[in-house]
């Protein structure tokens, strides 16, 4: 049965077209000659109750941080997508994953459609990871990969990258959504059929989204991402898709000359240089998953000879920095319209939860009027209206705050809120009755 298809999205039809009307690629599709399908056999039922009683089977990694993110192991069969940044160290990593595995004398096999295998063995070499059963192969031909994985059998295949890898009847480049849905298809099969855990290396654009069609992080059992500061070697390893466990849960890791290398307290690596004498800085215990990690929040307000401030944004979500700077304008009278705005959470960590609003706005107040806060963590949710709401897991904040000695909180109490006015009076930034809060 004859049918076009185009070769950039896999847009499928049963007529020829010069175009592709779905992605708009001013090229011809291509005839595809597919046979008709058998009908399969009924797949066989069983009880809920049944399955719901089967323990899951996971297999510790050997590597805690990246357990810790899984859930606690790999689960066979499971197909786990790490994307990231070039040169964010998403390679080393699962190099290092793979050596951890086969000390525990588990087979792996490595399947690197982007290096060749001298390269591969030799970043093994400097990260002193090796062994018989960690097998390596060099093709980009997805079917010669799994193959190489039926003939040798692994506990673990590694596939580095998903958009590297091609399936020879599909007539477009390697990295196309049709090349890169249908290779993500075949690798999935393999793992659901033999049980064996696939790990899928993927690139993300200039937007930082994975690259490729939507639907792999559909099709996979785990989304996980790689980020972090090139400059300080931090790296984080979050999860944002889970089926077998947790979502949100962050690893963090140190990149070193002999490679990732797991930070166990990551309280105490981000705030290892914080100085709380300093103006426009603050702690804020952020909360990933059951984890609790301090991080150091800076903010710079200067004059600025330009009609059109700067506005420079690093670790947190740049609209709502200008929601913060209006609620202080309106609600405290602080007005940095015509300043130079810049704000960082330091290590390269990325915060997306609101509770982090009450700490921005306090670095913003103290850099303005250049007035310290010292030593003090804060947390609560900014409202348009000026009130500073709580958040969840107060406790849980209060109680890492707590551990590393700092000695003064700012935040609003569970069930309680107060004005932005308040808070600046609380925090030594502005005189009772200052600020229409």
């Amino acid at each position: 049965m004859a049918s076009f298809e185009c070769p950039e999205c896999g847009y499928g039809t049963s007529k020829w077209m010069g175009f592709c009307p779905q992605c708009r690629v001013q090229q011809p599709l291509v005839e595809v000659d597919r046979p008709a399908r058998k009908r399969s056999a009924p797949a066989a039922a069983v009880s809920m109750t049944e399955v719901a009683a089967t323990p899951m089977e996971r297999r510790p990694s050997g590597l805690g941080e990246f357990d810790r993110v899984l859930g606690g192991g790999i689960v066979p069969g499971s197909v786990i997508l790490l994307g990231g940044e070039p040169g964010i160290g998403k390679s080393t990593l699962l190099l290092q994953l793979a050596g951890a595995l086969a000390a525990q004398g588990q087979r792996v096999l490595v399947a690197s459609a982007e290096e060749s295998a001298e390269q591969v063995a030799l970043r093994a070499r400097r990260l002193s990871v090796g062994g018989d059963e960690l097998l390596l192969v060099s093709d980009t031909d997805v079917d010669a990969v799994i193959d190489s994985a039926e003939a040798s059998k692994p506990d673990v295949l590694v596939v580095d990258s998903i958009q590297a890898v091609a399936a020879a009847e599909v007539g477009s480049a390697p990295g196309s959504v049709s090349q890169v849905r249908e290779s993500a298809a075949r690798l999935i099969r393999y793992a659901k059929q033999r049980r064996v855990p696939v790990i899928l290396v993927g690139h993300v654009t200039k937007e930082g989204t994975l690259a490729g069609p939507k639907v792999l992080e559909h099709m996979v059992d785990v989304v996980l991402a790689l980020e972090g500061d090139q400059e300080r070697g931090f790296r984080s390893l979050r999860g944002f898709k889970n089926r077998f466990g947790p979502t949100h849960v962050v690893a963090l890791f140190d990149m070193r000359s002999e490679g990732m290398v797991e930070v166990a307290d990551p309280s105490e690596a981000f705030l290892s240089e914080w100085r709380a004498g300093v103006p426009g800085t603050v702690v804020f215990p952020s909360v990933e998953g059951r984890r609790s990690v301090c991080v150091e929040v800076q903010a710079l307000v200067a004059p600025s000879p330009l009609p059109q401030p700067r506005r420079s944004v690093r670790g947190f979500p740049t609209a709502r920095v200008h929601q913060i700077v209006a609620v202080l304008q309106r609600h405290a009278g602080l007005f940095l319209g015509d300043r130079e705005i810049y704000v960082n959470i330091v290590g390269g960590w990325r915060i997306e939860e609101p509770g982090a609003d009450l700490p921005v706005a306090l670095a913003l107040a103290s850099s303005a009027l250049d007035l310290p806060l010292g030593s003090m963590a804060s947390w609560g949710e900014v409202g348009l209206a000026g009130e500073i709401r709580p958040v969840p897991f107060h406790d849980r904040r209060a109680g890492e705050v707590a551990r590393l000695g700092v000695e003064r909180t700012l935040a609003p109490q569970p069930g309680h809120s107060m004005g932005i006015g308040e808070a600046l009076i609380r925090a030594g930034l502005a005189a009772p009755g200052a600020g229409q809060a």
